[in-house]
Formats: C-alpha cells, structure tokens, sequence
C-alpha cells in the first residue's frame, strides 16, 4: 500500500481513469454536505493565509493486472463521493466559464473551460468509456456521463448526481460569485492517495478501516462490498447483475436507502434465530456467511439466499405481492407499523411458496397477526418484547397444523404477550381517547370499509367531533347534555361514540346536533356506514355517546378477531416445561429460615412482574425467564447474589451497588451482579431486577 499526499486536482489530472466499482454504493451526497464542501472551497479560495484544505483520502487499487500497454482504470473503493461531486463542480464551472465573452473565460490560469474539460473531466484522444475521467457505478454511470458531455440526464433519472449538479449550477448563477475564488479554492483541496497494490493488499479490510469515519455507510453497502469485492470481476459483474442489481430496482432507491438495512436484519433473525442489533448486522452477516463456509457453501449461495427473501420482504413490506387479497392484507399491516413481525412473515411467506401453506391460510394468519398487533395498541399492552416474540413465533409451530397452531400459539402467551380478549378490547374502544391514538386513520378505514367491495377513501374526508370541541358551546349542545355538560363534554368529547367522518366539517363547525342533522349533506344524507342511526335520532347526549360506542366496538371485535380454540386443544400445543430434576430442596442455603423468607419475598415481586415469568430451580443458581432468564438467583451463605442480563452501563444504579462480571468466573448468565441480604433495601434492589427485566422486554 502507497499512500501520498497530493492535490485533488492533481490526482484526477494524471490519473487515467478512476472507475467506482458495481460493488460501492451508489452516489449518495445531499445538500447537507455538498453545501458543505462549496463552503469549504470558497473559504479556502478567499483565503491567503490558508495554503491548502484537506477533504480526506482516495483508496483506489487496479482493476486487473496486465501489461503497462494496456492503461486500466483504477477502482476507487474508498472517496467517490468526494470526487464525485469536485466533478460535479467542475462540470458545472466549466458550464458557467462558456457562458462568459471570450476574454473572462480564464479567471485563473488553467481554469478555462476547454483546459478543465481536457485536464480532469476528460480525456480527449480515447473513445467509448474511455474518454471519461470517472465512471460510476450502474445506477449513476451514464447521467455523470451524460452532465460531463452537456447533455441532458437521462429521462427518469432519480440520480443524486443529476440532483446536485443543478445545486451547483445555482450556486453559478450568484452574480456576486468571484470565479476566481472558486478556482483557487479548487486547487487547494488536498487528498491522501492511498494505492493499493493488487493481489498483496486486502482492498475489503482497508474499505472497513477508512469508512469507520465520515459520512457513514450503511449495513446493506459493507455486506454488499463484503460479498463482492474479493471475486474476480467477471464474477462481481455477474452476481451484481444476476441477484444484487435486481433487489436494488425491486427495492427502489428511496426503499433501498431507508429500509434494506432492516430488511438484512430479518433476514438473519430468520436465518440464525437471533436479533442482531442495528449496528452489528454487517458482522452478524459475516460470521453467517462464515459459519456456513465451512460447510462447504460458497457467498454465491448466500446472495442467492438473500435475493430470494428480498423478494418475499418487497412482497410483504413493499406492496409488490402480485395477489390482491394478500397485498392487501400486507397493506394494513403497514398501516399498523407492525415491522417487527416481519422476521415470522418472512418465513411463513417461504412456507407459502414452498406450498406448506396456501393463500387462503396465508390471509387468515395475518389477519389474525394484524388483531393482535393492533388489539394490543387499543388496549396499551407494552410492544416491549414483541421483537423476540415474532423472531420465535415460527418454533412454536406445527406445520403440517399450520393455522391451527398459530391460533393455539397465541392463545397460549400470556402476561405481556398476551393476545387481548374481547371484552379488553371492547371496553378500551369505548372509553379510551381515539381521536389522539396514532393508528385512528388506520382504524376508521377499517371500520367504513370491512365488508365492503366498493371501498371509502377515509383520506377524501375528515374526522368530525358530533359533540363539538368548543369549550364555550351553544345554549342547545348545554340544554341536551344537561346538568354538568362541561364533565360530559371533557369525558366523551375525543371517544369513539363522539367520532366520525364527514366531508362537511366546516359548515358543521359548532352547530347544534339537529342542525347537523338535518342540513344538506348532513348526517341524514351521509353515505357513510360509520354515520348509520346518526339520522334518525332527536338528541345527543351522553347516553347517545355510549350507546354508539357499544355498537362500533362490538363491530371492532368482527373485524379484529381473537382465535378461538378448545383449551384441550391449546393444551396440546403447549410444550411441556422441561424438568430439570431440581427443587429448592437441592439449595440447602434456602432452606427455612432468614435465607428462606428473603427468597421467597424476591420470588413474590419478580413472578408478579408479568404472569409469563417462570421460576426455574437448577443445579447452581434458580433461573428467572420470559423467553430468556433475566434474573440468575445464587445462593450463597451470607448472601443472595443476583446475576442480572443487563449490561452494567445500562443499569440506573445510583448508589453504585451493582458491579461488573464480563470476563469474570461466575455462576449465572448476566453481564452484571448486584447482593442482596437482610441488611440490604430490598425495594432498591428489587428496581435494578425490574430493569434487568425490562431491558429483555426491549431489545432495539
């Protein structure tokens, strides 16, 4: 590796060719940082006292050995959106030089138009793609190729490099711009040239080292670089083309930036049976891939893996299922923001194509999938946890049962897992605050539109308050609601029986309830079945409130079902514990006495954290666990020490009681220990087990 410092300018005036591999992401600079780097140069250029500004490094190594004959671009694996945009900008110099008369043409010398052309934009005396200083990869190649010849980007290009060339051609047009400034700020920006030399440098470990700083790159472009960067590049052409191209146009660019990241990781919940945190799915990706290398499976097989679940996750995330009833169903799913059931829909969706299951069963499950996500938002059951909940969904089931044992499943969890009953649901519809609850638009869709084959736009219309919002209301709303109306009003005012929709909602305003009624277009008239009974009622108080919350939310309860299932049958889904041979009789530090009491005081508040904990008593220690023990109980003579799976410095631990044990001997599963004994105040303790968990419940 040969590393140099040098001006930029320099480096793109005697390079032959830079070429951005397939495998680099695209171009990808907003803005943000191309406002950045024109503040940069213009401060450089006005400069005396600043000699040079440093903008970072280019890593580029050599595409193919071969003769010295044969002139070869360099790939640049590290600093293309640098040079990227400096082309950009000097494109966009060259373009406002031409427009000026002859002799303002070089503001400073070697800054004319034909000068930057044939010295970093070009090379004249090569044709095809050898003409160009830089070429990018796919998505961006032929619209820098395009801006670099002046000619108009190709039609329905989404290219940032399109999008920021217009942003320095603006910067062009100030009339108060000295372009002198801009061409010496030009030259002062500097680089360190890094070479790497083929076949003797690892181009992939160096790609990691230079990206750990700057403008970051996601999990998605490191896994790409990781699966391609190594083959020869007859092979990265045809894996690009073959798998990787076709998930970034299935994805689309916006899709690609915002959500292939997270796609990746369900991936691997699917594929491993573990979470991987945000920040460790490009590793967790790696020791995928070599694990199963050493079985023989070449990164051919995992690309062809993962493309083939990128199409189920466009399918059920992206509204690309060729299905209408599915892609609908996946449709409300996404209006629910139920992403963290993704990693089981990922593999029910294989089942599906692999025919274990079909389209009938595939609706039914995520229907019932939708019920519980949502029933458990109406009735605020905690989503802690749901991200473990859905990644072991798929363990729990018999396939060859396969809905059956869906519902037994859900009808098995309990505690903070639970599926809510009817009754739950129904009573917090009613009385609950709707018109706030963040999946209201979601819900009233879903309310006028259940059953229908001619489907309501909700968004054509706005959510109207029958019982106005005005807190000065008019003499009638004062006389139907009667004594303490200002209690009724505050009580019913953004519930379910008082909310509708209506395209009227500014001649309703305040009016009184007969009013609204009885004018065109009003409820008498409505199309609407969530205004159904409106037109034939004389009064709306606060009986007429409750009355129409009783019957939307049993209508709620048909739309949003809960499993039914005999409790024989759901027994028999049911794994039976595992018996480790152990009681309490086998820790003779608990047996009755002091000891005793404060174990069994510990045991009451940790199972009454949720009825889905468990007790479990094992050789060394007793095991407290919803999917995975939390709290590790060790008894000991003078003490009980509690082994917590929280990591120390994401305990609240004011006083300082709880210690460190990574990388130390100790019996337990947690990253972190905490004593308790008689002296020890036992509710201050009992909160640090209560994080312990919560933070399982969270995941990220």
């Amino acid at each position: 590796m040969k590393a140099v410092d040098t001006h930029l300018l320099t480096l793109l005036k005697k390079s032959n060719q830079f070429e951005v591999p397939i495998y680099q992401r695209a171009y990808a600079w907003t803005d943000a940082e191309c406002e950045q780097l024109w503040r940069d140069i213009i401060r450089a250029g006005s400069s005396d006292k600043l000699g040079a500004h440093f903008t970072g490094s280019v890593v580029h190594v050599e595409k193919a050995t071969g003769p010295l004959t044969e002139a070869e671009p360099n790939l640049i694996i590290d600093g293309q959106q640098r040079v990227t945009t400096v082309t950009l900008i000097l494109t966009a110099l060259a373009h406002a030089l031409a427009q000026l008369p002859p002799e303002a043409q070089q503001p400073l010398d070697g800054f004319s138009p034909k000068k930057i052309r044939g010295r970093y934009l070009l090379n004249d005396d090569e044709d095809g793609e050898r003409r160009f200083k830089l070429l990018l990869s796919q998505g961006d190649k032929e619209t820098l190729k395009a801006i670099v010849q002046g000619f108009e980007p190709p039609a329905g290009s989404t290219s940032r490099v399109a999008e920021n060339f217009r942003f320095f051609q603006q910067k062009f047009t100030n009339s108060k711009l000295d372009l002198a400034t801009v061409c010496i700020g030009l030259s002062k920006l500097t680089v360190v040239d890094i070479r790497l030399e083929l076949n003797m440098d690892h181009p992939q470990l160096v790609f990691e080292a230079m990206n750990s700083t700057g403008k970051r790159l996601s999990q998605a472009d490191l896994i790409r670089n990781f699966v391609l960067m190594d083959l020869p590049p007859r092979e990265q052409e045809r894996l690009y083309e073959q798998y990787w191209r076709p998930m970034e146009l299935d994805f689309g660019q916006s899709a690609y930036e915002s959500q292939f990241d997270q796609f990746v990781r369900h991936f691997l919940t699917v594929v491993t049976g573990n979470i991987p945190r945000l920040d460790d799915i490009y590793d967790s990706f790696k020791d995928y891939a070599a694990i199963l290398a050493k079985d023989g499976d070449s990164i051919e097989t995992r690309v062809i893996e993962l493309r083939a679940y990128s199409k189920r996750y466009c399918a059920i995330a992206l509204g690309k299922e060729p299905q209408k009833a599915l892609r609908r169903a996946f449709k409300n799913l996404d209006q629910i923001k139920a992403d963290v059931v993704f990693p089981f829909l990922l593999e029910l969706y294989s089942d599906y194509e692999l025919g274990s299951v079909t389209e009938a069963e595939v609706l039914e499950i995520v229907d019932l999938v939708t019920s519980y996500i949502f029933r458990r938002a109406v009735v605020r059951v905690p989503t802690n946890s749901l991200n473990t909940t859905f990644a072991t969904f798929g363990k729990s089931l018999r396939k060859d049962k396969y809905v059956e044992s869906v519902k037994a499943h859900f009808l098995g969890m309990a505690g903070y897992r639970r599926f809510p009953t009817d009754r739950e649901f129904s009573d917090e519809l009613r009385i609950s605050d709707l018109y706030n609850f963040k999946r209201r638009s979601y819900f009233l869709r879903m309310m006028e539109n259940f059953g229908r084959k001619e489907l309501v736009s909700v968004e054509d219309y706005t959510i109207e308050h029958i019982l106005p919002q005005n807190e000065n209301l008019r003499a009638q709303w004062r006389h139907d609601l009667g004594d303490g109306w200002q209690d009724i009003q505050a009580k019913y005012l953004h519930t379910l029986g008082n909310l509708t929709l209506t395209g009227y909602n500014s001649e309703y305003s305040d009016r009184a309830f007969l009013d609204k009624r009885d004018m065109d277009g009003g409820f008498r008239d409505s199309p609407l079945r969530l205004n159904n009974g409106l037109g034939l009622l004389v009064v709306w108080n606060a009986e007429a409130i409750e009355t129409r919350a009783a019957v939307l939310a049993a209508e709620a309860v048909q739309i949003w079902r809960r499993p039914v299932l005999s409790p024989g049958t759901i027994a028999g889904y049911q794994e039976p514990r595992p018996d480790t041979g152990f009681t309490i009789k086998d820790h003779p530090k608990l047996l009755p006495g002091i000891r005793r009491n404060l174990f069994e005081q510990l045991s009451s508040e940790v199972l009454a954290l949720d009825p889905a904990v468990t007790r479990h008593f094992l050789k060394l220690y007793v095991a407290f666990k919803t999917e995975t023990n939390f709290l590790d109980v060790v008894p000991q003579v003078a003490r009980l020490r509690l082994s917590l799976a929280i990591p120390l410095e994401s305990l609240s631990d004011d006083r300082g009681l709880a210690y460190d044990v990574r990388g130390k001997g100790h019996w337990g599963n947690g990253p972190s220990e905490v004593t308790l004994n008689e002296e020890s105040d036992f509710a201050y303790v009992m909160g640090l087990v209560r994080q312990a968990y919560e933070y399982q419940m969270g995941g990220d």
